[in-house]
């Protein structure tokens, strides 16, 4: 008698509401379901998709795009946004060429510059944001801008120098004809990531800033030194995997990674971390970076004309944003 009333008292949800509440029980789950289905579509319709060569790079660019968006996720966790992940990756794609010039011997010279940048970079980006009191968005779209400038300053908008080669092995390098050495990187970064978020002081604090900074001040946490050091966190991936892209494509020009500012911010949305802050997994970043690269492939495959293919993402990247972010749930 309990359970037939209780079974007309709950209203059955339709299956838009049931798609609904999955995704946002398992948000890092979604991205990765959708992938194979989209990828899947692609191949039935274009059966040349699906080959060695084309899994290589979906691989390769999922790597890439889910070491940029790192630093933004845990920015994003904290209540910021971080738009200088393109510049910052572009600009340090021209210092790791242009000191490299195509030597071995000189990646740590490279590694130092890059990383000197990242961290002046970042601790602008976190200075400005609290003691200035603008919206992140604005602060470092105006720094990401400045450092973009710099970059045809420093080339006069041509491409300088060489990754090295070694260097470029231990990145473009396949095992098995499809396993990208990149993946090398990711056994060490994807951990040190999961650590920071998960396992760490400042990881809690992060999550505490982001979900109400007046209750993490009276908790005695210093919030704007914590906003400071996600911004530096962030622009040290950043650096680190703009060096990575320049093996990648074995050569650096202006501008050739702002897009990622774009894109990291979409991975992480769409993989469970609100825009509001406070919550957020790497995880489900790494499954929005897939995501976005088998989403790209497809368009790709499709040979739409570019054009198309922009309003395509768009609408695609709108629908996402809505289903994923339509409310902020509570933190696991």
């Amino acid at each position: 008698m309990e359970n037939s009333l209780s079974a007309k008292i709950t209203p059955k949800l339709s299956a838009g509401q049931q798609l609904l509440a999955f995704m946002r029980r398992w948000p890092a789950l979604m991205p990765v379901i959708i992938s194979i289905a989209l990828y899947t579509f692609t191949v039935i319709m274009v059966p040349t998709a699906l080959n060695m060569g084309a899994i290589a790079t979906i691989m390769m660019l999922t790597f890439l795009l889910s070491f940029a968006s790192a630093g933004q996720t845990i920015v994003l966790i904290g209540g910021g946004m971080d738009f200088t992940v393109g510049s910052v990756m572009s600009a340090a794609a021209i210092l790791t060429t242009a000191t490299m010039n195509g030597q071995d011997g000189n990646f740590l010279p490279a590694f130092g510059l890059v990383m000197a940048m990242s961290v002046m970079v970042g601790l602008l980006n976190g200075m400005c944001t609290v003691k200035i009191g603008l919206p992140p968005l604005i602060v470092t779209m105006a720094i990401g801008n400045v450092i973009t400038r710099l970059q045809y300053i420093l080339t006069s908008g041509r491409a300088i120098g060489y990754a090295s080669p070694t260097f470029i092995q231990t990145v473009i390098y396949r095992f098995f004809g499809v396993v990208p050495a990149l993946a090398l990187y990711g056994l060490l970064f994807f951990p040190l990531v999961f650590y920071i978020l998960n396992r760490s002081r400042f990881g809690r604090q992060v999550y505490l800033v982001g979900n109400n900074p007046v209750a993490a001040r009276l908790n005695g946490i210093s919030v704007n030194k914590v906003v400071v050091l996600t911004y530096v966190i962030s622009a040290v991936f950043s650096g680190f995997t703009g060096m990575l892209g320049a093996a990648y494509m074995q050569y650096s020009k202006c501008q050739m990674f702002d897009d990622y500012a774009y894109t990291s911010l979409i991975a992480v949305i769409v993989g469970g971390t609100a825009l509001t802050g406070g919550v957020g997994s790497y995880g489900g970043t790494i499954a929005g970076a897939l995501l976005m690269v088998v989403l790209n492939n497809t368009l790709t495959a499709f040979n739409l004309p570019q054009p198309l293919r922009h309003i395509v993402l768009g609408s695609v990247l709108v629908l996402l944003l809505v289903l994923y972010n339509r409310g902020k749930s509570v933190r696991q």
